[in-house]
């Protein structure tokens, strides 16, 4: 019961995120600027989801060492993909934003 209340708490904070997000997102002036805001969503919001998933398995006993070793993997993943998929459409957004 405990464990399922921190993964409900948690996803809740991760949709939370995702509609501060989405609210910023409708209100940036530029696509610089959105894409930007995206990195709370994807950098945290998507990590909390992967740990609320971990805290489930582990409140319903089916844990295993390699659910935690894939979640740190998917995590980290993420960061990786996100820091490399960020800075490439900031570059492309900024050429496209400086032509006359």
């Amino acid at each position: 019961m405990l464990y399922d209340s921190i993964a409900s708490v948690l996803i809740i904070i991760a949709g939370l995120l995702f509609v501060v997000s989405a609210t910023a997102l409708w209100h940036a002036p530029d696509a610089l600027t959105r894409a930007n805001l995206l990195g709370p969503a994807t950098s945290v919001a998507l990590p909390l989801i992967v740990i609320a998933t971990l805290v489930h398995d582990i409140g319903a006993g089916s844990f295993e060492i390699n659910h935690l070793v894939r979640a740190i993997v998917a995590i980290v993943a993420l960061w990786v993909v996100l820091a490399v998929a960020s800075f490439v459409m900031g570059r492309a957004l900024h050429e496209v934003s400086q032509e006359p």
